[in-house]
């Protein structure tokens, strides 16, 4: 029989995991709240729900494995408490008193969690002291499944970029670049980094081999903004004319390391910001014309 893989949230990167589910035989059912066409197109069986209404809830169908990828409506905590801590806990009350409940639960969490911010090595091993909502009620989340009786693992993911997520890609392109001292470390993973990693742990889950409770999902290169902008100025063969500075409440520095991630397994399509962006660049058009 096949397994069944439910995604929460099935947007961008629950549609790209549902394909790669799909194409690896398993059948996917996406949860979101409309707009389900585009997930008929994709193989993906569509259900339109609101998890914010605890009647809607019942109507979960049972899975294998779950993948809680919801995003919240605005930044705005409200609707980040919404989304994250109140959301899952509404799920994971409901799936538990199953007969047959899930065999893992995967929620996607993000690095905001982490407060370092002068250019430390993080990794699941390393303090979790977020200082604004987002992260604070993300953390909350994260806690809520590690404390929870279902089998659960959280996911942290680092800045996502890929189609459609070009915005540095666009700020370069207008000539702006981040200012090279002091160096302000990022990190990022490509979308079919982030569909890939799930699918990687979800198949390991099914095959009964060990799951981390958290993995730290980065590609391999934590880089100096400066360094990648340059880069990708290189590409677009414009010169810069502005240097930006994050104002200094925003800033954050830091290096994730995905070890745990590629022991486990899994290999990056995307290793580092340069095949993920040469792509995205190529893809999306943005090279200049040939002479």
């Amino acid at each position: 029989m096949k397994t069944t893989t439910l995604i929460i949230g099935c947007g961008d990167i629950g549609m790209t995991l549902g394909q790669q589910l799909i194409a690896a035989g398993q059948r996917v059912i996406g949860v979101r709240r409309g707009a389900i066409a585009a997930l008929k197109d994709s193989g993906i069986e569509p259900l339109a729900l609101d998890i914010s209404d605890p009647a809607a809830l019942t109507e979960l169908p049972n899975a294998d494995t779950v993948v809680y990828v919801l995003s919240a409506d605005r930044f705005e905590e409200e609707a980040y408490r919404a989304a994250y801590p109140d959301g899952l806990r509404a799920v994971l009350g409901e799936l538990a008193g199953r007969k047959t409940p899930p065999k893992r639960v995967f929620f996607v969490s993000s690095t905001s969690v982490y407060a370092q911010q002068d250019g430390e090595v993080v990794d699941e091993t390393s303090p979790t002291e977020p200082h604004g909502f987002s992260g604070i009620l993300m953390r909350q989340a994260e806690q809520a499944l590690l404390d929870h009786p279902l089998p659960g693992t959280v996911v942290r993911f680092s800045g996502i970029y890929g189609p459609g997520r070009d915005r540095l890609i666009r700020q370069v392109s207008e000539g702006r670049i981040a200012a090279g001292a002091p160096p302000m470390y990022s990190n990022r993973i490509h979308r079919d980094d982030c569909a890939g990693a799930l699918a990687h742990l979800i198949q390991r889950t099914h095959d009964q081999a060990p799951v981390d409770d958290l993995y730290l999902a980065s590609d391999c290169e934590p880089a100096p903004l400066h360094e990648v902008m340059l880069w990708l100025a290189g590409k677009l063969k414009v010169e810069s004319t502005e240097t930006i500075q994050s104002p200094l409440r925003r800033r954050a520095s830091k290096r994730c390391d995905n070890s745990r991630l590629r022991e486990s397994g899994y290999v990056f399509r995307y290793p580092s910001y340069r095949e993920g962006y040469a792509q995205v660049l190529k893809e999306g058009g943005f090279l200049p014309a040939q002479a």
